[in-house]
């Protein structure tokens, strides 16, 4: 048997960029010209106090809200650091007593963890599915906060944003945009605080939040910071919401994050906003899972197919196909970043189709594993 070293894909067959990795992910050219071309050039290096940068944010929170179609009282916040650091500020600043949480893979019980951990809230109560299964939130009279994952990174598996059927007045819904935001179709007024970093559908770099509150939102935001509960500065979503209001953060941001980002918004909105965003990562996904239905020793690893995310594609392999060196003989042929998740430990590629990658690229994709499968002979 060939081994994945000596393989050589056709250049023919090779799509004409091969980063497909599900975060960070695919930046587009056009994005990083934005650093050193445009409006934007000069920034890197200049205070986030200072107007040019306060300019930058407050046009990224305008172009926030027009691409989500925010409704009237929505506000855009963004802070320093990451996902843990909005699950941390969540535990402190929107959750009143107790939380429900949705989860259908990692992200979402990183959340969940979060909440049992912290010890002035009650013990939250956790609806868990096993992996490759979607978890949805039910009516609880004594919660405040129903919470899951847009789209699992770690599984595939995409959750529909929508309050749950019997949820009462005052129960706010928090989802976890995670890699769904800015490619999947989505109704803002479904949720109470939505949030996500852009290192996935919008191509920049990490170490940045963007989120938006309802008006019921804004106000438990700021009821919960009256009333003297204890938390760090850095995790305080009063002190971001009131920062972000003045189009800054509490520390300094990443500034080329926020011209990455601002880049690629305008490139959604030119191009016909979240619906074709949406468009374009369902043709790229499809392509992914009609070839692993078709696929003698492939199937999608996400069995419901509603529930098969659009921008994250997990594919399982049977037993005659060894993924690990699928990804391998890949990369060796500059095809990247298609591992599994690391601790889920499936035969298994991940493959991300955020907006920014090229359907043509997707089926390059597949042309190059039949070449693989064919040339090792288990198809």
């Amino acid at each position: 048997m060939t081994e994945p070293a000596t393989v050589i894909i056709p250049d023919e067959l090779k799509p004409s960029d091969g980063r497909f990795g599900s975060g960070p992910s695919l930046v587009r050219p056009e994005q990083v010209l934005a650093l050193v071309e445009g409006p934007r050039a000069g920034l890197l290096g200049t205070s986030h106090r200072a107007a040019p940068v306060r300019s930058l944010v407050g046009a990224l929170r305008e172009g926030v809200a027009e691409l989500f179609g925010l409704p009237p009282g929505y506000e855009v916040l963004l802070g320093d650091g990451g996902a843990t650091a909005v699950w941390d500020a969540l535990t402190f600043g929107l959750i009143e007593q107790r939380s429900q949480h949705a989860v259908s893979g990692e992200f979402g019980a990183k959340f969940a963890q979060a909440a049992t951990a912290a010890p002035q809230l009650g013990q939250p109560t956790v609806i868990e599915v096993q992996p490759g299964r979607r978890a949805l939130c039910q009516a609880e009279a004594d919660v405040d906060v129903y919470a899951w994952t847009h789209n699992e990174t770690s599984t595939g598996v995409m959750t529909p944003v929508l309050r749950p059927a019997g949820a009462a007045e005052g129960q706010l819904v928090v989802v976890d945009g995670t890699s769904g935001a800015g490619g999947l179709l989505m109704d803002a007024a479904q949720t109470d605080f939505y949030y996500f970093s852009p290192q996935k559908n919008f191509g920049a770099d990490a170490g940045v939040w963007f989120a938006f509150a309802s008006p019921a939102g804004v106000e438990r935001i700021e009821r919960i910071a009256a009333g003297g509960r204890w938390m760090p500065s850095f995790l305080s979503l009063s002190k971001a919401l009131a920062n972000s209001r003045k189009n800054q953060t509490l520390n300094t941001p990443g500034i080329a994050a926020l011209i990455l980002m601002e880049a690629q918004v305008n490139w959604l909105l030119e191009h016909g906003g979240l619906a074709w965003a949406h468009a374009r990562t369902c043709q790229s996904s499809r392509v992914l899972y009609e070839w692993a239905e078709a696929c003698p020793v492939a199937e999608p690893f996400v069995q419901e197919a509603v529930a098969r995310s659009q921008v994250v594609v997990t594919i399982d392999f049977a037993e005659s196909v060894d993924a690990a060196r699928l990804v391998a003989t890949l990369r060796a042929n500059g095809i990247v970043d298609v591992d599994p998740y690391r601790s889920l430990g499936r035969n298994q590629l991940r493959v991300a189709t955020f907006v920014s990658r090229e359907p043509a690229d997707v089926v390059k994709l597949t042309q190059c594993l039949d070449y693989l499968l064919d040339a090792w002979g288990v198809v």
